[in-house]
């Protein structure tokens, strides 16, 4: 069965949310695509996100270098939430960080698991 865009389900904004991780398994970001972010995603192997504050797409490593490669699109049991296997250069995070999830809640304290990458 060949994969069709439109048996996605887009939020109310024509959003979906798109989590990012890497080949080894770790959870790098979550950010949006729109259905045209996702066919360019599916196109070039570059990953392609709709940024909501510039009303623009967003191809991860554009200005930073810091690229995403596509290894695989899955789509969650709902349709309602995409997960990108990818390569990640660099770190994903706009913290210079590896991971955007960087910070943990341990006995009711905030804990930093990971500094900025040099």
């Amino acid at each position: 069965m060949r994969f069709d865009v439109a048996t996605l389900k887009f939020d109310d904004k024509g959003l979906i949310p798109a989590i990012a991780q890497d080949e080894g398994g770790a959870v790098l970001m979550m950010a949006w695509m729109n259905a045209e972010a996702v066919t360019r995603t599916l196109e070039t192997g570059r990953v392609t996100y709709w940024s909501r504050s510039r009303q623009s797409f967003w191809i991860k490593g554009e200005t930073s270098g810091h690229v995403q490669e596509l290894v695989e699109m899955r789509v969650d049991c709902d349709r309602d939430c995409l997960l990108m296997v990818v390569r990640q250069e660099g770190p994903a995070c706009h913290t210079n960080r590896r991971s955007c999830f960087y910070t943990a809640i341990q006995d009711g304290d905030e804990v930093e698991l990971m500094a900025p990458m040099a």
